[in-house]
């Protein structure tokens, strides 16, 4: 068949993959243009939550049981429950994970259920449809049943893997910022701030560089002044960033207002510490990089560097040896 040459082509294969990598590479780079423009829907989302937790505590306050929690009536809701995943695919650190990747909300566990129960089959569909029917690579039938199998357990692990890495990535963006942002929030606090405003105003000048911090204070402002306890607000904080030097900075704004003592001392000290753990931080990648640079340079240069070494040599050689 002509379309089944044309798919098992080598040639056709290797430009497939290349156009996607470029495809990638392209989206990437569009992706950094368009960080900017979407901090105000992130903000937006954050205000649409700080609205909803207001109506939850004025129906709290008048006398109806209301939750703070949201709900979720979509088509994952219901397949999640008709199925009960929920209990099959139990996992106790779900809310938090999908938190720590930016994912809020029941609709967010219900997504997650559903596209671990498809994603496994989905894979294993498609692998065994290339590998039975188009190109087999010369494997006998255990070989592709096999392939087929590790396709079906790498789409079980594909949602978590994406879950983690979205979450590293939103952590690093965060802890990049959190100093800066730690100076800024004691200016503002010794300048005779609320803690509240200060957090917002903060907010609203790191969204620039990090729209993920601007989003975490956006919300720990709106928890802060709708939740029960405040701590409850700022160990939120600590379980969505799940960040050693915001866990510090969150233990000691709690025991500041806990024990009274002075905001600003605490935010000083902490914003020192976690400069030098963005410094060490720094000076760990800086001392892997010889390490990490040994390979591509016996690959790329040492080869060049030869060529420009021995090429005049070799060309006079030649030439002698041609005139005799």
């Amino acid at each position: 068949m002509d379309w089944l040459d044309v798919v098992t082509n080598p040639g056709n294969v290797i430009s497939a993959v290349t156009a996607v990598l470029v495809f990638v590479a392209v989206l990437t780079l569009v992706t950094q243009f368009r960080d900017r423009s979407n901090l105000e829907s992130r903000l937006k989302s954050v205000a649409n939550r700080r609205e909803e937790l207001r109506r939850r505590s004025r129906e709290t306050l008048a006398g109806r049981s209301a939750s703070l929690r949201q709900t979720d009536d979509g088509l994952y809701k219901r397949v999640v429950d008709r199925l009960q995943l929920s209990r099959l695919l139990e996992d106790s650190n779900l809310t938090d994970k999908l938190a720590q990747a930016g994912f809020r909300g029941p609709s967010a566990v219900s997504t997650f259920y559903f596209f671990r129960l498809i994603t496994p089959f989905v894979l294993a569909t498609a692998a065994a449809i290339y590998i039975f029917f188009i190109n087999n690579f010369g494997l006998p039938p255990m070989n592709r049943v096999a392939a087929v199998v590790a396709a079906f357990v790498a789409g079980y692990y594909a949602p978590n893997l994406y879950v983690s890495n979205i979450a590293a990535k939103r952590r690093e963006s965060i802890i990049r910022v959190f100093p800066d942002a730690l100076d800024l929030l004691l200016i503002c606090v010794e300048s005779g701030m609320s803690i509240e405003a200060a957090l917002q105003k903060v907010g609203q000048e790191v969204g620039g560089t990090s729209i993920e911090l601007a989003e975490e204070l956006s919300l720990l402002t709106a928890e802060l002044s709708y939740l029960p306890e405040r701590r409850m607000a700022y160990e939120g904080l600590a379980r969505r960033t799940n960040h050693p030097g915001v866990k510090a900075v969150v233990t000691a704004m709690i025991q500041a207002e806990r024990y009274g003592t002075p905001l600003g001392t605490a935010l000083r000290v902490m914003a020192k510490e976690n400069r030098e753990l963005r410094l060490s931080a720094a000076e760990k990648k800086a001392a892997a990089l010889p390490a990490q640079l040994t390979v591509p340079m016996i690959i790329f240069f040492l080869p060049v560097l030869f060529i420009v070494i021995l090429g005049p040599a070799i060309m006079k050689v030649q030439d002698v040896m041609a005139h005799k």
